[in-house]
């Protein structure tokens, strides 16, 4: 493992940043051309990826994110510690506003995401989020 790829957390960001954009290669999207791949540890210390799946009704387009969370609940489940999303070309993206709430929901307010400024936890990406607490 390179350790300068890897921050206080324990977090190997160019292990993921490279899971994610070798799932974007995978992505279906005849309609924009963007390829997106998210790619995620678990607290187990798997990583989960996912594409992104788009569909001729806009609406019902799965971003990466919504895919790796299926692949999170598919190979046993857990919390995601934190997550990188990336394009084809390697560049950041970041999470819409609703895979921020689903990571929030996978990965809790202290999950980890690779964002302009560093990772940021779900706490500071989605401040006052809506939660199984709030049921």
């Amino acid at each position: 493992m390179d350790n300068s790829a890897v921050n206080d957390s324990g977090v190997d960001w160019a292990r993921l940043r490279s899971a994610a954009v070798e799932a974007a290669a995978s992505a279906y999207c005849p309609y924009s051309g963007l390829r997106v791949g998210a790619a995620g540890l678990c607290s187990d210390g798997r990583i989960v990826i996912g594409c992104n799946v788009e569909n001729a009704a806009y609406g019902v387009a799965l971003c990466a994110e919504c895919t790796m969370a299926g692949q999170l609940l598919l190979t046993g489940g857990g919390r995601l510690a934190a997550v990188a999303c990336r394009g084809g070309d390697g560049q950041l993206l970041m999470p819409c506003g609703r895979c921020r709430q689903i990571l929030f929901e996978l990965g809790g307010p202290d999950c980890l995401v690779d964002t302009p400024d560093g990772a940021l936890s779900m706490r500071e990406l989605l401040p006052f989020a809506f939660g199984p607490d709030d049921l």
